[in-house]
């Protein structure tokens, strides 16, 4: 077939894909190879692709292509999480679009309602990874909420609480009022808002202040920061006051301890609250004085609980409006209070000052809403005793964190763990199985028949309309926890062929941001429903920023369409250009140009591949070309041991970066500069059949970073006749051969004496055209004669020959310890030459004081590998050898 000019990725990407899905070279299958397997964190079925996907899902491609071609029983298993907070608003909103409230509607209206949205919109983010390359086996799609997951997390949520690990009771929750569930603390995103601090005066109650005749003498009160009279404290939120317990000092606060024990009246509605001592309470910040809202702040629950300051006072309803309890304002929402309550306050006289301050505020992931703190009955596990076994496979290694740089925020988490609410007031998700009786009293069963049969045991009149199941869902981190159990079914069936075969998992690619509330509670199923870790590596990839350090989101507009950019580069250039400067770990600074560059790739392999195919052979020409073949050969072994190490070590960026150096300079740059034929000669077979197996071999090896182009190139006439299983994507991953460490080091002097001959022809204006002649005065070991063909060719050379003296008055230059002259038709400039001398002498020296210093040092020889210590006395030997000859160069002159 011909190529065209240019690479087209719409023409070979959607070929090629459908190509693979036909042949099922993505499916899995237990047999008796090696499985590797990686499981997808399933994205949330209301998502659509976004840059932290793409760099996601093309580092999990990259991993499971290249396992495919090493011949291992790849299977990487894709799914989506049904996502509760997220879908339940998205149906909401449809409803809305619809005039359908869904207070309106009964839980199983709503829930057909939420089906019918999934099956239109929950599958586009799995089409749009088909996009990126992604060779998932979607024979084994799976999401959260079907059948067998939904079974496997009420079974565990029963498991859990006959084990005692499971409980119902009051705890301090983040509250969405928009969304009207509790959330997670990884579900709160915290923003920086311009708010207003409020100095408000508690007066102290009359019967604790100063009196002349039993009334309280108001002539006394003094206005100032520290009378004996009022407190002042300072707070952001004045409409949560009704709702205080008592106010806290510093007890080694000199100026407040005289009010320790008093009473003082709440503003407003004048109800009297105790001034009490705690250390927690800093003395420096805001007034000294704290008010203790426990319903309302999480610091001053745990205030609360310490001190008893029981009944908790919740002023707040569930849509963060003002309730009956507040005595005022009753109705208002929170924020129109705040107005209301400071006015109201400045004219009981109340209200000291107002500032303008910054304050750190939680708004709701899903819905934008400000948090609220929340005191409220929610469903509990109890987490320590799932802790340690999940720290214990991270400190021993059963678990490795890459980077490992995260093991001391892991290990923070996993000792201060504290319990996890699994509870959710939202419709869409798996139900909580309890069962309530007529009494309050519940027990814990998966159906209603079951259920009834244990409730009859506490109370035999019972009848099954008397039960009424928990409103609450589970927590949507409580069904995707036993994700790589579940999606081989291994909860309801432990002894199945594919859990047996795939699980543990090998790689997990995800997120440091879900470290703890995803990775860490894996660990902890897995540990505790089949005994064992679900995953050995866990390779945690940085945020995804613009070039200017700003994480991209939609409201900065700075995150571009993926779609887009596959559009524009190809799902090749953006693979690339999303892994060039990706290292585990660390954030990714993305910019467009990048794409560019895996574009601009694509392109340079194309057209190598071009060039190569379009070389005519001659059968009787001999092999010129033994030396840059053999070179090749050991270099790209060279380059395979870097790329396999960078694998090793999960560093893809580098594995990539090597790749890319291997083909565009040493394979395009320099080999196929070294052997092509002169223009529109042929080429010897030899040659040929040479360069067009390295050609291959480059192809398999780029084959996991750039599936498409590689495919397409694979299936040319220039290999053959391929069957229709052979396949790049199913090829052989290449192997290290043999390194000829001697003939690679040859071969970078020879380069780099090219590029010198090239420098001389640039610095004195000789045209490319012209022919030069060499004289080698060789102080090496290296046999030139074996490259001379090579320089001829690449550096325009005539003839060489060896001297034993330097020749005066030519162009002279060092590559390593050899030295090289050019003799030129005019003379060359004394000066110059003596400065250029003189600059490089510097230089040299300068680099010989730096190594001589590191020798010296005593701690560094006694510290460092040897290797390291015998490759710093090379330098020093090279180094004194090149100062020696520069040295007499100068005498020369």
């Amino acid at each position: 077939m011909s190529l065209s000019t240019k690479y087209n990725p719409q023409e070979t990407e959607d070929k090629w894909y459908s190509y693979w899905l036909e042949k099922r070279f993505f499916h899995s299958e237990p047999d008796e190879r090696e499985p590797y397997t990686i499981v997808i964190p399933p994205p949330n079925v209301t998502g659509v692709l976004h840059m932290g996907h793409m760099l996601n899902n093309t580092i999990q491609d990259v991993l499971i292509r290249k396992a495919r071609m090493q011949g291992k029983n790849a299977c990487w298993v894709p799914g989506t999480d049904h996502a509760s907070i997220a879908t339940e608003a998205k149906v909401v909103a449809m409803l809305k679009e619809q005039g359908i409230n869904k207070k309106d509607l009964s839980r199983e209206e709503f829930l057909k309602y939420a089906w019918e949205w999934k099956e239109k919109y929950g599958g586009i983010i799995l089409e749009q990874l088909k996009k990126l390359g992604a060779s998932c086996d979607w024979d084994r799609t799976r999401f959260t909420m079907e059948e067998d997951l939904s079974d496997a997390v009420i079974d565990s949520f029963i498991h859990l609480y006959k084990k005692g690990l499971i409980y119902r009771g009051y705890r301090m929750v983040n509250w969405d009022p928009q969304g009207k569930t509790s959330i997670s603390d990884e579900e709160v995103i915290r923003k920086e808002v311009n708010s207003k601090l409020y100095y408000i005066k508690y007066f102290v109650s009359q019967k604790d202040g100063k009196t002349i005749d039993g009334q309280l003498d108001t002539q006394t009160l003094d206005f100032g920061l520290r009378t004996s009279d009022y407190l002042t404290i300072a707070t952001t939120r004045p409409e949560t006051i009704m709702a205080d317990a008592a106010i806290f000092v510093n007890p080694n606060d000199e100026r407040f301890k005289h009010l320790v024990g008093k009473k003082v009246l709440i503003p407003l509605i004048n109800r009297e609250i105790e001034v009490m001592t705690d250390e927690y309470v800093d003395m420096e910040f805001g007034t000294g004085c704290l008010k203790v809202t426990p319903a309302h702040d999480t610091n001053d629950y745990e205030l609360g609980l310490k001190y008893n300051l029981t009944p908790f006072l919740d002023i707040l309803d569930d849509d963060a409006k003002l309730n009956e309890k507040a005595e005022i304002l009753v109705g208002e929402d929170r924020f129109v209070a705040r107005k209301k309550i400071a006015k109201m306050l400045e004219e009981a006289g109340n209200l000291e000052k107002v500032e303008d301050y910054k304050s750190q505020v939680g708004f709701s992931e899903r819905t934008d809403a400000v948090i609220e703190p929340k005191v409220s009955l929610q469903w509990f596990v109890k987490m320590k005793e799932f802790a340690q076994p999940a720290l214990d496979d991270v400190v021993n290694g059963e678990v490795n964190l890459i980077p490992n740089k995260f093991e001391n925020t892991y290990r923070h988490w996993m000792e201060n763990v504290r319990d996890w609410n699994i509870s959710r007031q939202l419709w869409w998700g798996q139900r909580i199985p309890a069962w309530y009786l007529p009494d309050g009293t519940y027990v814990i069963a998966k159906t209603q028949e079951e259920a009834f049969e244990e409730a009859k045991l506490k109370d035999p009149a019972l009848q099954p309309s008397d039960l009424k199941q928990d409103e609450d869902v589970m927590d949507t981190w409580f069904s995707s926890w036993l994700w790589p159990i579940s999606v081989f079914d291994g909860f309801q069936n432990p002894d199945n062929k594919d859990f047996n075969y795939y699980y543990p998992t090998n790689d997990l690619v995800t997120a440091p941001e879900i470290l703890f509330f995803w990775v860490a509670r894996m660990i902890m199923a897995g540990r505790e429903f089949t005994g064992k870790k679900p995953f050995t590596n866990v390779y945690l990839t940085g945020i995804v920023r613009d070039k200017l350090g700003r994480k991209m989101s939609k409201s900065l507009g700075n995150s571009p369409d993926p779609i887009g950019l596959i559009e524009k580069y190809g799902a090749d250039g953006v693979r690339v250009g999303m892994l060039m400067s990706s290292p585990a770990g660390n954030d990714l600074m993305f910019d467009e140009a990048y794409c560019e560059q895996g574009r601009n790739f694509a392109s340079k392999v194309w057209n190598a591949f071009r060039l190569v195919k379009g070389w005519e052979t001659d059968a009787n020409l001999g092999n010129p070309n033994e030396q840059a073949i053999a070179w090749f050969e050991s270099r790209f072994s060279e380059a395979l041991v870097e790329i396999e190490h960078n694998f090793k070590q999960y560093r893809l960026s580098e594995a990539l970066m090597a790749t890319y150096k291997l083909v565009w300079d040493d394979f395009c740059a320099w080999y196929l500069e070294m052997v092509k034929p002169a223009y529109q000669q042929p080429v010897d077979a030899a040659t040929k059949a040479a360069t067009v197996n390295f050609f291959e071999q480059i192809l398999k090896l780029l084959h996991p970073f750039m599936p498409f182009i590689t495919e397409e190139l694979y299936h040319d006439e220039l290999f053959g006749q391929r069957a229709e299983m052979d396949c790049c994507i199913v090829a052989d991953y290449p192997v290290v051969g043999a390194v000829n460490d001697c003939l690679l080091k040859e071969a970078e002097l020879v380069k780099g004496l090219v590029s010198e001959i090239r420098n001389v022809r640039n610095t004195r204006q000789i045209s490319p055209k012209e022919a030069l002649e060499l004289s080698i005065k060789s102080n090496s070991e290296v046999n030139y004669n074996n490259w001379l063909n090579i320089v001829y060719k690449l550096a325009n050379v005539s003839k060489a020959d060896f001297v034993s003296d330097k020749i005066v008055g030519a162009a002279s230059f060092m590559v390593g310890k050899d030295e090289f002259f050019i003799p030129l038709s005019q003379n060359v400039d004394a000066d110059a030459e003596k400065e250029r001398l003189t600059k490089e002498l510097a230089y040299l020296q300068g680099f010989l004081k730096s190594v001589d210093a590191k020798l010296s040092n005593e701690r560094f020889v006694q510290n460092a590998k040897p290797e390291i210590i015998e490759n710093e006395r090379n330098k020093k030997a090279d180094a004194e050898s090149k100062i020696e000859i520069i040295k007499e160069s100068l005498a020369a002159l």
